[in-house]
Formats: C-alpha cells, structure tokens, sequence
C-alpha cells in the first residue's frame, strides 16, 4: 500500500496552507481534493477581510492560494475520500479514497463545510433546475428575472445583494423578525430598491414545472400562507461540517452538530490525526482562521511525525535499548531526564503525545523505564528517581 508521511484531506485555505507549512518542514505530503482547490471561497463574490488585501474575488484568491502551495510541491490528487481508519490498533492511518487506499503517519483534516439544505417540499428535485447554493455561479442566469434567497446571514444578505446585479426582484425569506447579518451589510441590503425582506416567514414549498416556478411560504407567528412567483431560490441556512467520511463510531470527537474537537495544536483526540479550518469546533469560520489553523496542524503534524520516526529509530529499530519513558508535558518528569540523560545505555523518549508507544510497551503509568529487545518490550517498570533507573538497567550504585 502506498505510505505518505502527511496526507491533508481537502484544499481549502487551511488545507492548503497546512501543505505549504508542511512542505517547507520537509515532510512527504499528499493533498486530497474531490472539488475546486480554494473550496468555498471559489463561490464568495469578494473578500474584503483578509489581511493585506483590501479587496479580492474568491476565485481569484482561490486561484493565487493554489499557485503559492504548488510552488513547494506537494502532491496534488483528485479523488473523494471514502472513508478514514485512524488506526486504533496500529500507528498508520488508513485513507480509503475512490481511487485506492493510502496509509500516513499524520493526517490533516481540511475538509470545510457544506451549505445546509432547507429541507422543503421540492428543494432537492429542483437542485440545478433553480434551486442553486451559490450566487457567484448562478446568478448570471438570472439576469431580469425574479429570484429568492432563503437565510438571515451574512452570507444570506450579501448573496441577495450580489443578486440584484442581475436579477431585477430579489426576496430575502427568513424565519424571524430581524436579520442575523452585520448591521452594514444589512444597511446595504434595505437600501436597495430592487432587495423585498420577507420576514417571519419559512419556505414550505419550491414548485414547478421543469424549473422553479414559485415558492409557497409560511408565516410563523400568523400561519398565513402565500405563494411567491420566482424564477430561482438561492439557500443560505447554514453550513454543516463536511465529515461524510468518517465513521459514526470514528475515535474522533466531535460535536452533536459534527463540528470536530482539537485542541490547541489542532490534533483530535485520535492521536496523529489533526482538523484544520471550518470544519473543527471554532468561534470564528473565515478565511483568514482557516489558514493559520492550517499552518498550526501542519506544524504539530511534523512535529508528531519526527517524535514517532524517533522513536522508532532509537527504540523499535534497535535490537536491544532501554528507555526512559516521560512526558514532556510534566517539568518534574523532565528534570528525571535531565538527571538521568548522561547514563550509557540510556534512550529518553518523551510519549506525552504517543498514547500507542506507550501502549505497545504495556508502561500504563509515567515515568517508567522500559527494556526493548527486538521492537518488543520484555520488561516494564515505573520508575521516581535517578536511583531507580540505575537499578533497573543494573548500573545501581554499591
């Protein structure tokens, strides 16, 4: 099977910025990606936020994002992933795609979000027959028609303003009495003539024939209904992390809602497997997040990458060692090493982050020492002092 050092699945800003980080640390790396590099920001009319770029299409920025991580060289492949073993019973990780399976030592989780659907009577049959996700792509089609956009966001609101480009009457359909979009892009959207709020009101219906013809909405305080003429509906609910390939009994941790749990380093709780980006629990989901989580995980994958290879070198690879096992995390357990480090004989492996090291040594509690012969651990004890580790490795004093 095909073994990579770093696979990152999806090549949105923070996929793609974890490939640049993790190429400029010199780590193997293969980027996974079933659609556009650049992900959502391809459908985001301009980006006014991002540091250093005052105004910028998505596309465009998209497109500058790709250029930049190819000049380092990762590995570009166009395939869905199916589905991801994290490797509970052993260390590598096991990517199943449509186009064969890949094992890793790290893997970097990139994979966004995806639009929320309304869930109405007729929205999925007409999905690419008028009902669309993205005005970018679509309003141009529009061009002197009336259309619907269904949300109360930011992204909602801009969308419908986007819109009025083209279309001559656009409806903004939310289920409240009051948009949840900042109060300037609000602003924007009232002042426009050619912009109808349709507040308190859900979607129950998208009809017609061939293509939407009319949408049937509801009152949710009165119940009154009322059908809307439109020639298109364009959905901004929401967005909903795009995780479909992942196991409902995954080790990884997530959120009733999906959302994966990191911390700080980004790493999930499945040791070796980090989240970048819109798709981990987060506070704040733009662009400019999404790329320093990138650069974070891929930082933390390397680092990961180069204990586990040391490891392995100076334990597993040895035909006979004895290691002082720490965590690196616990200042006591390092002045141990420290203390210990000028012994002959002597392997310090901090497995802080190597939950499975410690498990294929059988050291339940640290700092222990452990005694390896031929990759396998023929003695284990827990060790306190400098005194104990001499014992142990029979250099005690008399």
């Amino acid at each position: 099977m095909e073994h990579r050092q770093l696979v990152i699945i999806g090549a949105g800003p923070a996929g793609l910025s974890s490939a640049i980080y993790a190429r400029r640390a010199g780590l193997d790396t293969l980027v996974l990606e079933a659609g556009l590099a650049g992900g959502m920001i391809n459908s985001t009319a301009e980006i006014e936020n991002y540091p250093g770029l005052k105004h910028i299409d998505g596309m465009e920025l998209a497109n500058a994002l790709r250029s930049h991580t190819e000049a380092f060289a990762p590995e570009f492949r166009e395939s869905r992933v199916v589905s991801l073993d994290t490797g509970e019973a052993e260390r590598d990780k096991i990517i199943t795609t449509d186009k064969g399976s890949i094992s890793a030592s790290a893997v970097v989780i990139a994979t966004g979000t995806s639009f929320a659907r309304v869930g109405c009577k007729g929205e999925e049959s007409f999905i690419g027959h008028g009902v669309s996700y993205c005005a970018v792509c679509d309003g141009p089609f529009y061009e002197g028609a009336s259309v619907a956009v269904v949300g109360g966001g930011n992204a909602a609101v801009e969308e419908a303003e986007f819109l009025t480009k083209f279309a001559s009457k656009v409806y903004i359909i939310h289920r409240r009495d009051e948009f949840r979009a900042d109060r300037s892009v609000i602003g924007r959207a009232l002042d426009n003539p050619r912009i109808e709020p349709v507040l308190n009101c859900v979607v129950d219906e998208i009809a017609g024939k061939d293509m939407v013809e009319r949408i049937s909405v509801r009152n949710v305080k009165t119940g009154e209904r009322r059908d809307i003429p439109v020639d298109g509906v364009f959905v901004f609910v929401g967005m909903k992390p795009e995780i479909s390939f992942l196991d409902r009994n995954s080790s990884i941790k997530r959120t009733d809602a999906g959302w994966i749990v990191t911390d700080d380093k980004m790493e999930t709780s499945s040791e070796g497997v980090f989240a970048a980006g819109d798709v981990r629990l987060k506070f704040l989901r733009q662009v400019v997040t999404a790329a320093a989580d990138g650069a974070v995980a891929a930082m933390a994958a390397y680092e990961y990458i180069t204990n586990m290879e040391y490891l392995d070198r100076v334990i597993f690879d040895q035909p006979h060692s004895y290691a002082l096992l720490i965590s690196g995390a616990d200042e006591n357990q390092v002045a141990l090493a420290r203390s210990a480090g000028n012994l002959e004989k002597l392997t310090v492996a901090d497995v802080y982050r190597a939950a499975r090291v410690r498990e294929r040594l059988g050291a339940d509690k640290l700092p222990a020492m452990a005694e390896i012969a031929n990759g396998k651990a023929s003695r284990v004890s827990g060790v306190s002092s400098v005194e104990d580790i001499k014992s142990f490795i029979g250099e005690a004093s008399k």
